[in-house]
C-alpha cells in the first residue's frame, strides 16, 4: 500500500501530463503455461493498442509471482497507470484451488489498497481447457479493458 506522501507525488506527476497523453500499463505474465500466457497477451495486447496505450511486459514463472512483480513495480520510481495480471493456474483441483485462491487473494488485496489492476488469471482442469478459456472468452482483453476503465476511472476523480 503507498504511502499518503507516495499518493499525492504520483497525483501531482500525473496532473502533469498533458492531454491526450496516453496510458502506460504494465503487463505481467506468467510464462508457466506458455501457450495460455501467448493468449492471454494477445488479447490483452491487442485490446490496449486498440485504445492506443502504450504497455510494457514482464515475464514471470508463475501466478504466485504476478502480484508480488505488480507490488515491486509499484514501489518502483517508473509510474504505471494500471497492470494487468495474466496467468494460468490447471492441476489437480487440491492444489490450484489453493494456487488460484492465493494469487487472487493477493491481487484482491492490492486492487482494495488502490492499485488500477486488471485481472486475467484463468483457473482450468488441464492446459487444453484454459487455453480455450483464453481464447473463446478473450480473457486478456477483457483484463485490459477493466485496467483502461478504472484508470480512466482514476483519472476522472484525481484531475
Amino acid at each position: 500500500m503507498a504511502s499518503a506522501i507516495e499518493a499525492k507525488r504520483e497525483r501531482a506527476e500525473r496532473k502533469l501530463k498533458p492531454e491526450g497523453v496516453i496510458m502506460n500499463i504494465l503487463i505481467v505474465e506468467s510464462r508457466y503455461h506458455p501457450d495460455v500466457a501467448s493468449a492471454l497477451v494477445d488479447g490483452a495486447t491487442a485490446a490496449l493498442q486498440q485504445a492506443g496505450a502504450h504497455f510494457e511486459r514482464v515475464a514471470v514463472p508463475g501466478v504466485l509471482e504476478v502480484p508480488a512483480a505488480i507490488a515491486i513495480a509499484m514501489r518502483s520510481s517508473k509510474l504505471f497507470d494500471g497492470y494487468i495480471a495474466l496467468g494460468c493456474v490447471t492441476g489437480p483441483a487440491h492444489l490450484a484451488d489453493v494456487f488460484y485462491a492465493e494469487t487472487m487473494r493477493a491481487l484482491m488485496t492490492l486492487g482494495t489498497s488502490g492499485a488500477v489492476l486488471g485481472q486475467g488469471i484463468v483457473l482450468a482442469g488441464d492446459e487444453g481447457a484454459a487455453l480455450d478459456l483464453a481464447i473463446t472468452h478473450d480473457i486478456g482483453g477483457d483484463a485490459a479493458r477493466a485496467c483502461l476503465a478504472l484508470a480512466a476511472f482514476r483519472e476522472r476523480l484525481t484531475s
